[in-house]
């Protein structure tokens, strides 16, 4: 099967070499550098530094090149970029092949899951969502991890995990897109309050306590929006939300942690090399708490950090467990 992955970074680029020993596999980057770099050198350093690529994979930084021929389209551009890169390539996907969506996150002003988005700008293809805890650098090293394929439609399910399935990363089939997608995107949030945490060094039990409480946040926003309970206790849930928290290859939680530590948030941001997804995504899950009338006391305090309102110190005081008129999160 003929594959093409949309994106250069981290992720994308660890997608298709999973891929490239068994398919013919081509990876899309905007530079023209970082694509010579992939079929010349067989590395991309600027996003997997220190990793040897499969001889097998070949880039290319032209669109339609890319694209004209795939029989398995996967998109690894971040969110604020699918809507428009899919239409820069409407014309040339053939009909009906399945898009697999890597990225984590919610357009911003229609607030749609990202399958959504996709099949917004191609309908008509079966459109699946790729999530769960996966720290790139961890599968390039060849460490084992697991993800979930999510689609309504377990047979294309069944077939896309059998091309993007090898060695120890395995992949899970569900159903349930709403959840797999909302758990992707929302634990962003809460990885940026664990990440607070770090940097202002308030221990290991306020940690654990933000993460319960956020876990509750987004299963209780997913099964008002239409996903299932038992999702978010799964690897696109619970597991994405645990790795993302405390991993420190987090972008999220470094974003976080650096806020504890005093740095502002533009400066935060300007540095790095790839997009935090959940810095955006805080305005969204905030949008979305007040549409369906859910409480989402965690996301709406790094809401207010992440647009100015407060200060990540101020904000936990607001994170903290509150009085014990609740019930337990979990």
């Amino acid at each position: 099967m003929q594959v093409t992955v949309l994106g250069g970074g981290s992720w994308g680029t660890t997608v298709a070499t999973l891929v490239a020993p068994r398919h013919p596999t081509l990876l899309w980057a905007r530079s023209a550098e970082t694509t010579a770099e992939i079929d010349e050198d067989h590395t991309n350093e600027k996003y997997l530094p220190g990793f040897r690529l499969t001889d097998r994979l070949m880039a290319t930084n032209d669109l339609e090149k890319a694209v004209r021929h795939a029989e398995l389209l996967v998109v690894g551009v971040p969110t604020t970029a699918v809507r428009s890169t899919l239409e820069a390539v409407s014309e040339w996907i053939h009909p009906w092949i399945p898009i697999v969506s890597l990225a984590k996150g919610l357009e911003q002003e229609s607030l749609l899951r990202m399958t959504e988005v996709i099949a917004d700008v191609v309908p008509g293809h079966p459109v699946a969502a790729l999530s769960g805890p996966n720290i790139a650098r961890e599968i390039m090293a060849g460490q084992a991890a697991a993800s979930v394929i999510a689609t309504e439609d377990l047979a294309v399910a069944r077939a896309i995990q059998a091309v993007l399935s090898r060695g120890v990363f395995r992949l899970y089939t569900n159903h349930d897109v709403i959840g797999c997608e909302l758990g992707g995107a929302l634990k962003n949030v809460v990885a940026i309050a664990c990440g607070i945490a770090q940097g202002l060094g308030v221990g290991d039990n306020t940690r654990a306590a933000v993460m319960t409480r956020g876990l509750a946040e987004l299963t209780r926003l997913g099964v008002a929006m239409g996903g299932e309970a038992q999702t978010f206790a799964g690897l696109a849930g619970m597991g994405d939300l645990v790795t993302t928290c405390i991993s420190p290859h987090s972008r999220n939680r470094h974003v976080g942690e650096q806020l504890g530590s005093g740095r502002k948030l533009d400066e935060i941001v300007a540095e790095m090399s790839m997009v935090a997804e959940g810095v955006k995504t805080a305005v969204t899950a905030r949008q979305l708490a007040e549409r369906h009338g859910v409480e989402m006391p965690v996301c709406e305090e790094i809401y207010r950090v992440v647009t100015g309102d407060t200060t990540a110190d101020k904000a936990y005081s607001g994170l903290r467990v509150r009085p014990g008129h609740e019930s337990d999160p979990g």
